[in-house]
């Protein structure tokens, strides 16, 4: 298990950041709503800040975000004050205490990314990049598609999980994303991330159906990230507003993450 104690308190001097140009930019996308994305992000960036590291997790779910309610907070500022001027990312930035993370949280219903033009919309990622410098990891929780500001904000250095169950729509959707995202940025780091896969079997068979899509169809075949169980304390910590990783550390799905967490701290030493 992934320590516990969060790095909070002392994390300036005991992690202190270095230039990473938005390699430590951890992309959390998907084709399809509904696979559990918002979750894996929120719980992913908890177990890599109770592993000590600094991490600031971007909400950047067009219209429908929900990581403030998801962890039962409530942060005075937002991504809306970023979009009309009025601030930088830095200024909205929200010290999540319970989680050991900061959050830049979006505006749930606004829509606001969607209506913002590229130029803004690249100045968006550019300024996460460099807010790179300050932070070990920051991961980007996107909203599903492929649409413009979905592929404009994956548009960049870093790991970009690909989220997806065995609902075959949410397949189809899947290689969707990695089929565009592979040509907008041939030699992208796409990983695949399997959720609610029923065993580690089943979510190994599921990963096999669309490496043979990839492979056959695009010439290229992403690795698998990770595959998560399927464990009923996620809806359960969901209902509870409450992290998984706080609410049922034991977890299997915890366990998952927790080894997903791992393996990318291993990939960035």
């Amino acid at each position: 298990m992934i320590q516990t104690e969060s790095p909070l308190r002392n994390r300036p001097s005991l992690h202190p950041a270095t230039p990473s140009a938005g390699r430590n930019l951890i992309t959390i996308a998907s084709g399809k709503g509904g696979v559990g994305k918002t979750v894996l992000a929120v719980s992913l960036a908890q177990s890599l800040a109770r592993a000590g590291k600094k991490v600031l997790l971007f909400d950047g779910d067009v219209g429908l975000a929900n990581v403030d309610i998801q962890l039962g907070i409530m942060p005075e500022k937002d991504l809306a004050t970023v979009i009309t001027g009025e601030m930088s990312l830095t200024d909205v930035i929200f010290e999540c205490a319970a989680g050991g993370f900061d959050l830049i949280a979006g505006r749930s219903g606004s829509g606001s990314l969607g209506s913002m033009s590229m130029v803004q919309l690249k100045k968006i990622r550019e300024d996460l990049a460099t807010l790179g410098n300050q932070y070990d990891f920051i991961i980007m929780d996107l909203g599903a598609g492929i649409d413009d500001t979905v592929k404009t904000l994956s548009n960049g250095l870093g790991a970009k999980l690909v989220v997806t169950t065995g609902d075959p729509t949410s397949l189809t959707d899947a290689y969707a994303y990695i089929k565009v995202t592979s040509q907008l940025m041939p030699g992208a780091d796409l990983r695949v991330l399997i959720n609610m896969a029923k065993s580690e079997a089943e979510g190994q068979k599921v990963y096999e159906k669309l490496l043979s899509a990839c492979r056959n169809f695009l010439k290229f075949e992403p690795p698998l990230a990770g595959i998560i169980e399927l464990d009923e304390k996620v809806s359960s910590a969901i209902r509870a507003q409450t992290g998984l990783m706080t609410r049922y550390p034991t977890s299997r799905a915890a366990g998952n993450i927790d080894n997903l967490a791992r393996s990318i701290i291993k990939g960035a030493a």
